[in-house]
């Protein structure tokens, strides 16, 4: 038995599918831990494999890779330095399983299954794994430790089970993604509940970093028995932190260490979009970005992010004015370029606009100009912007913020084409205030300009297309602060029309933006991906038919 305990909780990025790679990064982590002197390092949920691995778990050679990967890790620690907790996937009695292995002494000493699979929201586990049975602890070193695998320890049977078999610590490995408030939850909702619960200590161990729509904020942290919180590991950045425990009369208990301040609305926000954006880039292996520069708010941001994300000389920006540009979007687009300190370019497009004008003027004959010519402009744009992508190589960013995607406000081939969108699950009201948040300050992750990075008058100027003369967004939509409402009714909360007008809204408006809610389903479901910043983002969370006659109102 043992009175003092060192363990190194790392807090890593992944790369799904880089079995080889993640494990040459934990191997090196472990390395650190024990210049540290750490008796054991503990890895994230899945970390050899990368979460979610989704349906690449489904395949036999990816399964049997992870398992070599797994001996080799384990006959690595025969040198008798710090044992590794991994998280990985698992056959036992021909069933898949999501797991984590006690490596030591040059084996896999233990292997503890996953009991609660998720299957809401972004989760999809119980069609992929078999829940193992409630687990017991383990014994390391003379101390037992209960090991609740992420959604395990959202639910109080399982630390119940780990307390009465013996249990006298905690350790949880997640790959819980960022949602708004999210690390708020964690603490008050589960870690301290549990530990009120049962009375021990527990040590909360999450990844950090992005993976296509998902992003992991790390904020990992440690709760001792009395609710206290000892250690608070950072967002946003990978951090390996050795925490020192110490066996006392009522129990083990974590000693104060680094409490790192998380980031406040909306720079949380802000980082996720940061780090998502930059994880995609670098892990499909694009040499940058390109997107084109409107002089409207979203575009401007989303050049900002990727500044942020990839530094600015790896930001392409284009100018793609029509004849319906004002001379103050070429200004201000000009002067945003130059504030973040990305290129920029001007390709007009008129010539190809009256190219169509007269290739489709038999068709259209004693037919009124109307969205379809605006149409025509947006598509001449994204195909410019795509060929600039092909020629050259950067991913093409898209730019169309969750109100307008909401409504089907955007052009399906057009400014929907791209391959990535940072704004996809930001509403406009969100847009304005990361703008404002990010003018006056730098993220504490981002590689972009010290200062401003956009004109104030791209912040306040009436947001517009600018594919007709004079046209303004609220020609067509409510304004943002009213259409936002009733878009976080529909989309966040599912509440009826009638929900909505005994809030005080118009119910003309309600059942029109309702039915534009449901229409554009099939845009949606052709957008390019995002990241996932609250609890309803479209695709992952909230999967509606396309067609669908259903009205609340």
């Amino acid at each position: 038995m043992v009175d003092t305990l060192s363990i190194t909780l790392a807090q890593l990025n992944q790369s799904v599918g880089d079995i080889a790679g993640n494990a040459r990064a934990m191997l090196a982590a472990r390395e650190r831990a024990r210049a540290a002197g750490a008796d054991l390092v503990v890895f994230p949920e899945m970390q050899l494999v990368g979460y979610p691995a989704e349906d690449l778990v489904l395949k036999p050679a990816f399964v049997a890779r992870a398992a070599e990967e797994l001996e080799a890790m384990a006959r690595v620690t025969a040198d008798g330095g710090p044992a590794m907790l991994v998280g990985s996937i698992f056959i036992q009695d021909g069933a898949l399983h999501n797991g984590i292995a006690l490596l030591d002494g040059g084996k896999i000493a233990a292997i503890r299954l996953k009991h609660e699979l998720p299957n809401y929201g972004t989760f999809d586990e119980v069609r992929l794994f078999q829940p193992g049975p409630l687990p017991e602890p383990i014994g390391f070193r003379g101390v037992m430790i209960g090991l609740p695998i992420c959604e395990d320890v959202w639910h109080p049977d399982v630390c119940r089970h780990l307390a009465t078999f013996g249990a006298e610590l905690f350790i949880c490995v997640n790959g819980s993604p960022y949602e708004i408030d999210k690390d708020t939850l964690r603490i008050e909702g589960v870690a301290r509940r549990r530990a009120a619960d049962t009375g021990l200590p527990l040590a909360y161990l999450n990844r950090v970093g992005g993976q296509d729509e998902l992003v992991f904020d790390g904020a990992s942290f440690v709760v001792n028995g009395d609710g206290s919180v000892p250690v608070q590991m950072a967002d946003w950045e990978e951090q390996e932190v050795t925490t020192r425990w110490t066996r006392t009369v009522s129990g083990w208990r974590c000693e104060p260490g680094e409490v790192a301040k998380l980031a406040d609305h909306p720079e949380d926000i802000y980082c996720a979009m940061v780090l998502a954006l930059r994880d995609y880039v670098n892990r499909n292996r694009f040499p940058g970005v390109v997107l084109g520069l409107s002089g409207g708010i979203d575009s401007a941001i989303c050049a900002a992010i990727a500044a942020d994300a990839l530094g600015p000389e790896r930001v392409w920006s284009v100018m793609l004015p029509s004849r319906f540009t004002s001379q103050l979007s070429l200004d201000l687009a000009t002067e945003c370029a130059k504030m973040i300190g990305c290129r920029y370019d001007t390709i007009p497009i008129n010539p190809a606009v009256m190219a169509f004008d007269e290739m489709l003027a038999g068709s259209f004959a004693d037919k009124d100009y109307d969205i379809t010519e605006e149409n025509v402009q947006s598509r001449i744009r994204g195909v410019t912007l795509m060929a600039l992508s092909n020629k050259f190589g950067p991913m093409l960013l898209t730019t169309g913020n969750k109100s307008e995607m909401s409504v089907g406000y955007a052009t399906i081939y057009g400014d929907m084409a791209g391959g990535y969108n940072p704004l996809k699950d930001a509403y406009k009201m969100t847009v304005f205030a990361i703008s404002e948040w990010r003018n006056r300050h730098k993220p504490k992750i981002g590689l972009g300009p010290d200062g401003p990075v956009m004109p104030q008058a791209i912040i306040t100027r009436p947001p517009s297309a600018e594919l007709r003369p004079d046209q303004k967004d609220e020609d067509s939509l409510p304004p943002y602060p009213v259409l936002d409402k009733i878009l976080l009714g529909l989309v966040e909360h599912e509440k009826s029309v009638d929900q909505l007008v005994s809030e005080g809204l118009d119910r003309d408006t309600v059942v029109r933006i309702e039915r534009l809610l449901y229409i554009a389903e099939y845009k949606r479901r052709q957008a390019p991906p995002g990241v996932k910043l609250g609890n309803r983002n479209f695709g992952r969370d909230r999967r509606y038919p396309i067609t669908n006659a259903f009205r609340s109102g």
